[in-house]
């Protein structure tokens, strides 16, 4: 694999994970959030990742990066909590707060920035090795 598709596949999960990201703190400011008046609550959103081939030619040259094929909605029900003098509460009582769980959510953030950075770093080792070969050549 040549030095310039590095960049390309680190690039590809640098921007699906910053997308990830973004999943990750909507769902985090949306926590502690009630149903609308619509009568649902927000639903937490998930990023699902697939593999792509980089690159045209040969399949020795080919690489695999990543990309977003969809952000899927987790449809599990939201919890209920009896409070009958919220403003949201239903007819029996019961407050229907959103679906996600912090601690996973905090869990996909930290995972979701280690892969962010250590693709960075991929990017700048592989600068610096280019640039060591330039040097080379100038010699």
């Amino acid at each position: 694999m040549s030095l310039m598709r590095i960049f390309e596949v680190s690039g590809s999960a640098v921007s699906a994970q910053s997308q990830r990201l973004n999943a990750v703190s909507s769902n985090l400011a949306n926590v502690d959030t009630v149903a609308g008046p619509d009568g649902t609550a927000y639903k937490s959103r998930q990023v699902v990742f697939e593999t792509v081939l980089m690159g045209q030619g040969r399949q020795a040259e080919a690489a695999a990066g990543v990309r977003v094929s969809t952000v899927a909605e987790d449809n599990t029900p939201g919890r209920k909590v009896l409070n009958p003098q919220h403003p949201s509460a239903d007819a029996e009582g019961y407050v229907t707060y959103s679906n996600v769980n912090a601690v996973e959510e905090m869990v996909n953030m930290i995972s979701a920035s280690r892969s962010y950075q250590n693709n960075v770093e991929v990017m700048n080792t592989a600068r610096g090795l280019l640039l060591k070969t330039l040097q080379l050549g100038q010699t």
